[in-house]
């Protein structure tokens, strides 16, 4: 085995475009403040009553709190059920807001509907049809006329039909109103589509189990790539080493290496839910899984060939949604392929990684896969990238600068080639960073852990490369 290209410190952070100077965290994610969600509950539209306590005037009232710093790279995480939503708008400018809403991965399965007219047009539109799940109404009016209108929506509305309110009035005292007389959310303008997803989310939350963890779909921009790696690398740290409770998912059934890479040779698997995905309960999902560590579990591929591995698109999204609700953080194992599902799992993640290697055709594919997501997930950041195995010896490679500037986008993490700690890790079933806690792919995986989780993650060195970064 040729002798790996080792950067030092320096060079790998000059490499990546980074002023080892600069005091803050060029890596930090940002953690978003949190929203101002106003989240009522279900719709009781039989009663809205008289409106009596004579709130006219805005300025007369306390206003609700700024919604318009709402942080739209911070959605939501939990995705709307299968529910109709009809809105009725009064301005173009809240129709197309609902519009970009509609097409955000998290209301995949509601079928939303968009009208102008505002409040009158539900009015009419109802009274010889039955309302759907949720009806979304925009209205400039306050007062006396908001509610004469609301209890006329009331009349024609079903029992279980919830409602948000589009305002103009930002008064905390007709809020409560509202929210008193059995309005599910009232909003107010200036609004973002991540804001408006929320309270859908806010309203259809299931009681019984609230919990969704996140999906972080890694996916390689070629075969060879080092995606898988850098999957089990980064669950690994976030279980041992955040201490937060991870699982993987192998999803490349026929070659899938997570067993191999964590020394595991289950006899049942992820092939078995996907096989009969409607039977995946708590229960038989603790039977298929394989404990690896006290927080990390393990969803393993057979990684045979005695059959094709032929399964429905809608058993991989039915079994991603069981597992998520067991754990915190899920790391889905997207092989180097493309059909239906693995594009559904990919632009239906949470959070999403492409690992590269410096040469044209990792350029050619991650560019294709950046323009893909940011077309169908504009309310989402775009995904993060790292570059692997850089430096490999003798090997023509764009350089880091170069491919990022082509790319339009900035690493979150650049690898050096290190194939004989990888390799050695491999054979024994280990990672890195339990055999090699002082080497740079080891500081280099708590740091994109870092990066995804928004956490503190433990590290066992004190490299340079981490005081540089200011962490460890």
């Amino acid at each position: 085995m040729s002798e790996a290209y080792s950067y030092d410190a320096d060079e790998l952070l000059e490499a990546a475009d980074i002023d080892a100077s600069d005091e803050r965290d060029p890596y930090d994610p940002g953690m978003p403040e949190d929203g101002d969600a106003r989240t009522g509950g279900a719709a009781d539209l039989d009663d809205f009553g008289d409106f009596e306590d004579g709130l006219q005037g805005e300025a007369e009232h306390p206003v609700l709190p700024d919604m318009s710093s709402f942080d739209n790279g911070a959605p939501t995480d939990q995705p709307v059920p299968r529910i109709a939503i009809q809105a009725f708008c009064e301005r173009p400018e809240t129709a197309k807001l609902i519009q970009r809403s509609a097409g955000d991965r998290r209301l995949a399965k509601a079928q939303v509907t968009v009208n102008m007219g505002g409040l009158p047009t539900a009015i009419e539109t109802f009274h010889d049809k039955s309302t759907p799940h949720l009806i979304i109404v925009e209205s400039g009016m306050q007062g006396q006329g908001l509610f004469s209108q609301l209890d006329e929506l009331a009349s024609v509305c079903d029992p279980e039909t919830n409602v948000i309110v589009i305002g103009a009035a930002n008064d905390i005292s007709l809020y409560r109103e509202l929210m008193r007389k059995g309005v599910s959310e009232y909003l107010v303008p200036p609004l973002s589509p991540v804001q408006l997803i929320s309270s859908i989310a806010g309203i259809y939350v299931d009681p019984e189990a609230p919990f969704a963890g996140r999906t972080v779909a890694f996916v390689g921009a070629k075969g060879g790539a080092g995606s898988s790696t850098i999957a089990h690398h980064v669950g690994w740290c976030i279980a041992e080493n955040a201490h937060v409770n991870a699982t993987i998912v192998d999803l490349d059934l026929p070659f899938g290496t997570a067993g191999l890479d964590f020394n595991q040779d289950p006899t049942q698997g992820v092939a078995d839910a996907l096989r009969e995905p409607e039977r995946l309960d708590d229960v038989l999902l603790e039977r298929l899984l394989s404990r690896c560590t006290d927080r990390l579990t393990l969803f393993s591929a057979p990684g045979t060939l005695d059959r094709e591995w032929e399964m429905d698109a809608a058993a991989y999204e039915q079994v991603i949604d069981t597992v998520r609700r067991s754990v915190p953080y899920v790391m889905l194992d997207i092989p180097h392929g493309w059909n239906r599902w693995t594009r559904n799992t990919l632009l239906s993640a949470d959070e999403i990684v492409v690992t590269a290697t410096p040469d044209l055709a990792s350029l050619r594919n991650a560019k294709n896969l950046f323009d893909l997501v940011r077309a169908q997930r504009p309310n989402d950041g775009p995904p993060k990238i790292v570059l692997n195995q850089v430096g490999v010896p003798k090997r023509p490679e764009i350089p880091v600068k170069d491919f990022c500037e082509a790319l339009g986008a900035e690493p979150c993490l650049v690898l050096p080639y290190e194939p004989a700690i990888f390799g050695a890790a491999a054979n024994n079933g280990q990672m890195v960073n339990e055999m090699r806690g002082d080497s740079k792919a080891a500081e280099g995986m708590l740091h994109l852990a870092r990066v995804i989780t928004g956490r503190h993650v433990e590290s066992n060195s004190k490299s340079l490369f981490s005081k540089l970064l200011g962490r460890g």
